[in-house]
C-alpha cells in the first residue's frame, strides 16, 4: 500500500467541517429572528431561556429585550454565591486537576421559597396582559412544568476557549483564574447538574438555539434539532474535530489536517471525544453547532447498543484523539488509575485504560511501555520527587522500557502501566472516555504554553503503578497483539487489541474491494489509518453511501447492523474499536 509518510500530504481531502443535512427543517439567524419566531409562536405566556452554564446571559438579555415580554432572572432564585460555594466545594478539592464527581443537581442550588416567589410575581405580570421570559442557568426548574422552553446550548470545547479568554465559571468571581481550575469546576460540577436537567428537557425544547459565535445565535425548532440527533443515532457520522497546542506538540497535524490557525505546534487533535467534540447539522441554508454528547443522551439505545447503554448509560464510553510530537518533545512519563481507584477516589465508574496506534513515525522513535526487570521501587519513586524537586532529572531510561516504533505498531496500555509516547511520533490514541485522569509521573523539566509547571501527580501515580509490568509481561501482553481473523482476496481482518483488562476491543481492515460488516451490538469507533479513504454503505439502503478520509475519525452507530466498507482509492486501511 502507498502511505502518507516522509512527504506527507498527498490527499489533500481531510474534512474539518463534516455536517448532517436535515431534511424538512429551516434555521433562523440573528436575534430580530429570533425575537420574531419565539413571540409569534408563543402558545404559553410563559416562556423559559434556559442557559447551558458557559452561554453568555448578558448577550441572551440583550437579545431578548426586544421582545417586548417582561425579562425575569431565575438565577436571582438560587443561592447566594458563598452558600453555593460551600455546596459544591467538597467536590472540587484543592488540587489543580482532580474533583470528585457531584451527585448534585441544579434543584439543589435553588431556594423553594424564593421559587413561590417569583412565580407568584410572574402570575402577577400575566394577569395583567403580559408576557413573561424566565432566563438564566435553571431557569426550567423556576417556571415548572408548563412554560416552553427556548434552549440556549454551547459545546465544551468552546466554553473553555472562553475560560482561557478570562470568562468566569458560573457563580464564581474567577475571571484570570487558573484554566485547569476553571476546566475542573465545569468537568466535575456545572456540566453534570446542567446535563442532568438538559435530559428532562429535550422533549420540552420549542426551540434550540446555537450560541457558538458571540452575537449571531442561530436557532431552530425542537422538533428539527431532535430529528438532527435521531439521524445521526441512525447512519455513520462524524465529530467536528479541534486542536490545541501543547508545549511538546509537533507539525504532523498542521500539515496532513492542513491547519490555517496561527499556533507553533498542534499537540491533540480530538475528533472523537463526544463529550467535547461538536455536531455539525444543516437546516437549510444555516449550518448549526451542538454538543455531540446531545445525541448520546437523546438517543443511547440507538446510538449505543442495548448491552453497551445496559452497562454505561448515556456515556459514550470509546474515545479516539491524536497526540503530534512529530518535530515536538516527549510526552510526560505517565500512569492512570486503576478501576477501583478511580471510583474510590474519583467517583468515576471506570478507568482510563488506553492504547497507542502509530499512525505515523520517523525513524528511530520510542514509545515508554512497563517497567524494566529487577527495578527497585523505593527508589525510582524516591528519584521522581527528587526531579520534581529540580534537584536532578529523572533517568527514565533506567527504569522505563524504551520500546522502538513503527507506522502500524498497536501499544496496549491497561490502567497501572507507566507509559509514554517518545518524540518524533503521531499516536492515534484509542482509549475509554474518562480522558482527564492522568498522572504525570515525570515531565522532563518543562514548563507549560502558560509559563507554570505542568501538574504531576507522584502521590497517586505511586498508588496505582503495577510493579510487576516489567520488560518480559510487556513484550508478552502489549505489544502488537496481533491476531489474524480472516485473510482472502482483497480483504484482511486483525484483531489487534486490547488488553484483557480493557473492555475495548479492536480490529483492523486492509481492504482493496467492499466487504460487507455486521455489528457486534456495539457502537463503532473508526479510524482511517492508511490509504486515500473509505466509503461506508448502507446494507438495505437505509442511509446514503458516507466517505471519510485519510486520518479522519467515524462513528457507526450499533443501530446499523450491517455494511460495506469500500476503498476510496485502491486500498486502505481502518481500525475500528467496539465494546466487547
Amino acid at each position: 500500500m502507498e502511505t502518507v509518510g516522509k512527504g506527507r500530504n498527498r490527499y489533500h481531502n481531510f474534512d474539518k467541517y463534516p455536517e448532517k443535512k436535515v431534511e424538512g427543517y429551516q434555521a433562523f439567524e440573528g436575534w430580530e429572528a429570533l425575537r420574531e419566531k419565539i413571540m409569534g409562536e408563543a402558545s404559553s405566556p410563559v416562556i423559559v431561556a434556559e442557559l447551558y452554564p458557559g452561554v453568555c446571559k448578558e448577550e441572551v438579555v440583550k437579545g431578548l429585550e426586544g421582545t417586548g415580554a417582561c425579562l425575569l432572572d431565575a438565577e436571582r432564585c438560587s443561592l447566594d454565591d458563598e452558600a453555593y460555594h460551600r455546596l459544591i466545594d467538597p467536590f472540587l478539592t484543592d488540587d489543580r486537576v482532580f474533583g470528585i464527581m457531584n451527585t448534585l443537581k441544579l434543584d439543589n442550588v435553588y431556594d423553594p421559597e424564593k421559587i413561590k416567589q417569583m412565580r407568584e410575581e410572574a402570575d402577577r405580570l400575566v394577569q395583567a396582559g403580559n408576557k413573561v421570559i424566565l432566563y438564566g442557568v435553571g431557569a426550567a426548574l423556576v417556571a415548572g412544568d408548563d412554560a416552553e422552553v427556548v434552549y440556549f446550548d454551547m459545546p465544551r470545547w468552546e466554553i473553555q476557549c472562553r475560560f482561557k479568554r478570562g470568562m468566569t465559571n458560573w457563580k464564581t468571581d474567577n475571571a484570570d483564574g487558573d484554566k485547569l481550575k476553571k476546566f475542573k469546576q465545569g468537568f466535575f460540577v456545572e456540566w453534570r447538574m446542567a446535563d442532568r436537567l438538559k435530559k428532562k428537557l429535550f422533549w420540552r425544547m420549542k426551540w434550540v438555539v446555537d450560541t457558538v459565535e458571540p452575537g449571531k445565535p442561530k436557532m431552530v425548532s425542537g422538533e428539527g434539532f431532535r430529528a438532527g440527533l435521531r439521524l445521526l443515532a441512525t447512519e455513520p457520522f462524524r465529530l467536528v474535530p479541534y486542536y490545541a497546542p501543547e508545549v511538546w506538540g509537533g507539525q504532523w497535524m498542521k500539515e496532513i489536517c492542513e491547519i490555517k490557525e496561527e499556533s507553533d505546534n498542534y499537540a491533540w487533535a480530538f475528533d472523537g471525544v463526544p463529550e467535547e467534540n461538536s455536531i455539525f447539522l444543516r437546516f437549510g441554508q444555516v449550518r448549526m453547532e451542538f454538543p455531540a454528547i446531545d445525541v448520546v443522551f437523546f438517543c443511547p439505545k440507538e446510538l449505543l447498543g442495548n448491552r453497551v447503554h445496559a452497562r454505561f448509560g448515556d456515556e459514550f464510553p470509546i474515545r479516539f484523539d491524536f497526540l503530534d510530537t512529530m518535530g515536538g518533545q516527549n510526552l510526560s512519563l505517565q500512569v492512570h488509575p486503576l478501576t477501583e481507584y478511580i471510583q474510590n477516589t474519583f467517583g468515576m465508574h471506570y478507568t482510563q485504560d488506553e492504547s497507542y496506534y502509530i499512525l505515523d513515525c520517523e525513524e528511530n522513535t520510542v514509545v515508554y511501555l512497563g517497567l524494566k526487570e529487577g527495578i527497585d521501587k523505593e527508589e525510582m519513586i524516591k528519584e521522581l520527587y527528587e526531579a520534581q524537586e529540580g534537584k536532578a532529572p529523572f533517568p527514565a531510561e533506567k527504569f522505563v522500557n524504551a520500546w522502538p516504533s513503527k507506522k502500524h505498531d498497536h501499544f496496549l496500555i491497561p490502567g497501572g502501566t507507566v507509559h509514554c509516547s517518545g518524540k518524533d511520533t503521531m499516536v492515534l490514541e484509542i482509549s475509554a472516555t474518562p480522558y482527564i485522569f492522568t498522572f504525570k509521573l515525570w515531565d522532563w523539566g518543562r514548563l507549560g504554553l502558560d509559563g507554570k509547571p505542568r501538574p504531576v501527580h507522584i502521590g497517586h501515580g505511586k498508588e496505582v503503578i503495577q510493579w510487576d509490568r516489567t520488560t518480559e509481561w510487556v513484550k508478552k501482553n502489549l505489544l502488537n497483539q496481533f491476531e489474524v481473523m480472516e485473510s482472502g482476496d482483497g480483504f484482511e481482518e486483525v484483531k489487534t487489541g486490547l488488553h484483557e483488562r480493557e473492555f475495548i476491543e479492536t480490529r483492523r481492515y486492509r481492504l482493496s474491494r467492499p466487504h460487507r460488516l455486521k455489528c457486534t451490538g456495539s457502537v463503532s469507533m473508526c479510524n482511517v489509518v492508511d490509504g486515500e479513504g473509505a466509503v461506508i454503505s448502507s446494507t438495505d439502503g437505509s442511509f446514503e453511501p458516507y466517505e471519510v478520509h485519510y486520518a479522519e475519525t467515524f462513528i457507526i452507530p450499533a443501530s446499523v447492523t450491517e455494511f460495506i466498507l469500500s476503498p476510496l482509492g485502491k486500498e486502505c486501511m481502518v481500525i475500528r474499536a467496539t465494546v466487547r
